[in-house]
């Protein structure tokens, strides 16, 4: 990797870890999704941290429209980013942290690299479990979500700042296309959707990825989770919030923002 990017992705680990923004237009961008994607790798690599599975984002058309883009892209899930509802989580406000309620799969078995497409009874088989989640994201570059793009939206490891999940479910094939979900924070109701926000079906999202990793000779593991992108839109939070999503039959999902 050429050194501009590889300073990219360093200045974007310690902006995520240390709680402050850098300012893109001082930066060496990536040009391309192949310069994106190798940016976020060299970030997670210089995490040291374990990649415990995938965010997907930009799956609804609310999602791409803030991000100016108009396709899904993935984020890497870092193990101490994934935590259990009741959480309690931190947030730097510089990074504009907001909050989307969102389906996530459990992985019962490896989807491995290959050149065949995967079909959705094929990914479907593969899936051990769902389960209601908040993703908490946010950007590292100055001046909040709007307008960043796909490339810059990629490079900063999908603008994942958190994943909360709540109990995991059997799953056996649930169509989540109805399944609603709706957002509060400190008690007052905010965003509300259902699972076919996110490109018509959760499962959908599962064979993109599944597919996109496969181009990009990726597969995925037995254990890795997947967040499947907001049904319920994007709502800024601050520290001292209070976020519930609840997913009726999956149960709710809760984060408490550390002061």
């Amino acid at each position: 990797m050429e050194a501009t990017l590889e300073n990219l992705a360093r200045q974007l680990w310690d902006a995520r870890r240390l709680g402050h923004t850098i300012d893109a237009s001082e930066c060496d961008l990536p040009k391309t999704v192949d310069e994106a994607y190798a940016i976020q790798d060299a970030l997670v690599q210089l995490s040291g941290l374990h990649r415990c599975g995938y965010k997907v984002g930009s799956t609804s058309k609310e999602a791409q429209r803030l991000l100016g883009t108009d396709e899904p892209g993935i984020g890497t899930l870092l193990g101490p980013y994934v935590h259990a509802s009741l959480a309690h989580i931190m947030i730097a406000p510089g990074h504009m942290p907001a909050i989307e309620g969102e389906f996530a799969f459990r992985l019962g078995r490896d989807l491995p690299s290959r050149l065949e497409p995967y079909t959705m009874s094929e990914v479907a088989d593969a899936i051990d479990a769902v389960a209601g989640a908040i993703e908490v994201v946010g950007t590292r570059f100055s001046g909040g979500l709007a307008g960043k793009g796909r490339l810059l939206t990629t490079a900063d490891c999908g603008v994942n700042i958190a994943l909360v999940t709540g109990v995991w479910t059997r799953f056996s094939g649930q169509d989540l296309r109805q399944h609603a979900v709706t957002m509060t924070i400190n008690g007052v109701e905010k965003g509300a959707g259902t699972g076919s926000r996110a490109l018509g079906n959760p499962l959908n999202v599962m064979v993109w990825l599944v597919n996109h990793q496969s181009t990009r000779r990726v597969g995925l593991k037995a254990g890795e989770i997947v967040s499947t992108g907001t049904c319920t839109g994007v709502d800024p939070v601050q520290p001292g919030d209070l976020a519930r999503a609840d997913f009726g039959t999956l149960g709710a999902v809760e984060i408490v923002f550390k002061v």
